[in-house]
């Protein structure tokens, strides 16, 4: 019995996986797609450090492309088993993965017209592939046990990170040795809009945990909705319009909610609000198709209005035509459009139009990964290189971490310092420093254990 480690070790976020092994059998947690800078996004490509054929079944953590999005590759490249994860999180991923397949085609299209003469690129997986890979999708409900192999039990609990988020608890029995293995996947803030708490749990022998945020705390809510509005008060002074980059899963749907929740404290008739992304808008109907997953306040709050948003002055643009038609207009509008780290999507065409106009205003929502626009602009750098010339950064960009869907460093502990046994605990999914600063204060404040593994790191679990 064993854990080799893969993505999202090493000091990075992104590209979750991981296996499990389990007598002769192989199990999978995650298989996301790596995230950056180009660099960083060319991995993918590189081969498995692992046969896909051998693996037996993988679980998936949740929809978040980061986790899930090389299961496509994996397929094509000779998976058979089964995808168990969520209900919701199938539904999502059919979403995200045709986005993706979509993406990858154009991209190697305009690569291979730019490139002539060159080795032609192919696209990491097509349509084709998607659909060979829903097919192999299992969806499960939070709570309900269930056996992908014999002699191992997996259940899953809400995360509260996005619809369908899971951490998954493996109860692993091999010659008699019983082992509690729970896999945090991406773990929620506490007290957060729409969703429930993340789940707490009593007993594991091992803890992978993810530590995005390891070593940070976030503002509070309430100040966060406080410099949201301010934020809306200024641009509305300076009569520009207002840019947020937005995951298409989970923070789109949760600022339509900020949106509605305070519409008349942050004065949003004044405003247009688009939610430009064919993608998030997709996501959202899942997201009111799953009302029964909501906590009490979402419920109370849209549990009359159907899988519509009731935000008056809301519109969404789905063609491109729509969303060309948006960069024209120079002030009164809320645009909300993806990609969150800006590193594609419609959002690169609304700063390009809007970057260099200091009446406008960019609300930066969620985690921007290193080698991406948004990490850029988080830093400030005051020039950007967008469709081949450079432009000044003279929007004033906002960063708003309150709004983060993962936890913080306190959320991370309430949720960790609940096992009441004393788990080994491996951190993963997280950049250097955030992994060591949640270790140094776990093991300052308990007697746990808490290991920085690297890719490629194989721990055994027999003992």
């Amino acid at each position: 019995m064993k854990i080799e480690f893969y993505g999202a070790a090493s000091g990075t976020v992104t590209g979750s996986c991981h296996i499990l092994h389990v007598g002769q059998h192989k199990i999978l947690l995650d298989c996301g797609l790596i995230q950056g800078s180009r660099q960083a996004f060319e991995q993918n490509r590189e081969p498995f450090p692992f046969e896909p054929s051998a693996i037996d079944a993988v679980i998936l953590s949740h929809a978040h492309i980061d986790h899930s999005g090389r299961l496509p590759r994996l397929v094509k490249e000779g998976y058979h088993g089964t995808i168990h994860t969520h209900n919701a999180t199938v539904d999502l991923c059919e979403i995200l993965f045709k986005d993706s397949a979509k993406l990858a085609q154009y991209d190697a299209e305009r690569y291979n017209k730019k490139n002539k003469g060159k080795r032609p690129l192919y696209p990491l997986y097509d349509l084709s592939d998607v659909d060979d890979t829903l097919k192999k999708f299992n969806g499960h409900s939070y709570q309900a046990w269930f056996e992908p192999l014999a002699g191992i039990k997996v259940r899953f609990h809400d995360a509260g990170h996005i619809l369908g988020s899971a951490i998954v608890e493996l109860i692993i029995n091999e010659d008699g040795n019983e082992k509690t293995i729970v896999f945090s996947g991406d773990i929620g803030q506490f007290n957060s809009p729409i969703l429930q708490d993340p789940t707490l749990l009593e007993k594991a022998d091992i803890v992978l945990m993810e530590s995005t945020y390891g070593g940070r705390e976030h503002k509070a809510r309430e100040n966060t909705y406080t410099e949201i509005g301010e934020i809306i008060a200024s641009a509305s002074a300076d009569q520009g319009n207002i840019l947020i980059p937005a995951f298409s899963v989970g923070r789109t749907q949760e600022i339509l909610y900020q949106l509605v929740e305070h519409y008349d404290e942050w004065q949003i008739d004044n405003w247009a609000t688009y939610l430009d992304s064919p993608m998030a808008i997709e996501a959202s109907k899942v997201y009111w198709d799953f009302k029964h997953l909501h906590d009490n306040d979402a419920k109370r709050l849209l549990g009359d209005f159907g899988n519509k948003i009731p935000l008056p002055n809301y519109k969404r643009t789905v063609t491109p035509a729509e969303s060309k038609h948006l960069n024209t207009i120079e002030s009164g509008c809320i645009f909300i459009a993806g990609s969150g780290m800006c590193n594609g999507g419609r959002i690169i065409h609304h700063l390009r139009h809007n970057i260099t106009r200091p009446e406008c205003h960019v609300i930066i929502v969620g985690y921007q990964a290193g080698g991406t626009l948004g990490r850029r602009l988080v830093n400030g750098e005051k020039r950007i290189k967008m469709f081949g010339e450079w432009l000044e950064v003279k929007a004033q960009i906002h960063t708003v971490g309150g709004l983060s869907a993962h936890a913080d460093q306190a959320d991370m502990f309430k949720w960790l310092s609940h096992f009441k046994t004393k788990p080994d605990v491996y951190l993963v999914h997280g950049e250097d420093d955030s992994r060591q600063a949640f270790k140094d204060h776990v093991e300052q404040h308990t007697d746990l254990t808490v290991h920085c593994p690297v890719a490629g790191d194989v721990v055994m679990l027999d003992g």
